[in-house]
């Protein structure tokens, strides 16, 4: 049996309308012919409930699945070998480019060390010269502004030129450092 003629009849009119021969009686049988035609009418009752319900299930995460399929995205496979052959290009490509900036930096490095150098010798021999605009203020006490004011103006350069080394110093770290991480993340794996 179907599941609509599985459900209760519907209740009985409070209105009186007059006699109703069909409904009341109860020893009336339904004609074979319109049984069967209820039938068929509850069972394409039952089979549009179901196609509602999987209409229903297929189409309730519209909105999800427009998203996904608007998506532009366009994925190409390529075997292995295709692969290791446009890398090997590529480092091929790259390598000389590497190699130049390698040199660059190596022939930076040496003038800032060279530089550096200079530098500090400047600053290990101003200690040297103050001493011995000292011991001069100390014999000749007549120039004595004019030796205080080289003294000052020495001691000046003094500072100014081990600020400029510890300068240097960190460039040249931050260069060193900026060229180990270019070589380590451009050399190409093989």
């Amino acid at each position: 049996m179907s599941r609509l003629s599985m459900l209760p009849r519907p209740r009985e009119s409070v209105f009186t309308s007059g006699l109703d021969p069909y409904r009341g009686d109860v020893n009336v049988v339904c004609p074979p012919n319109l049984r069967e035609c209820v039938l068929a009418m509850e069972d394409c009752c039952e089979e549009a409930y179901e196609a509602q319900q999987l209409l229903r299930n297929g189409t309730f995460d519209l909105p999800r699945m427009r998203k996904v399929l608007e998506s532009q995205r366009v994925f190409l496979l390529i075997d292995e070998g295709t692969v290791h052959r446009y890398k090997t290009d590529l480092a091929d490509e790259i390598e000389p480019q590497i190699n130049e900036l390698i040199d660059r930096a190596e022939k930076g490095l040496n003038a800032l060390n060279r530089r550096e150098g200079l530098i500090q010798s400047k600053v290990r021999n101003s200690p040297l010269v103050a001493q011995a605009m000292q011991s001069r203020v100390a014999t000749a006490p007549t120039s004595n502004k004019r030796e205080e004011r080289r003294l000052q103006m020495l001691a000046k350069q003094r500072r100014r030129l081990e600020d400029e080394v510890k300068v240097l110093e960190s460039e040249i770290l931050a260069l060193v450092c900026t060229l180990l991480q270019e070589i380590s993340h451009i050399e190409p794996d093989f």
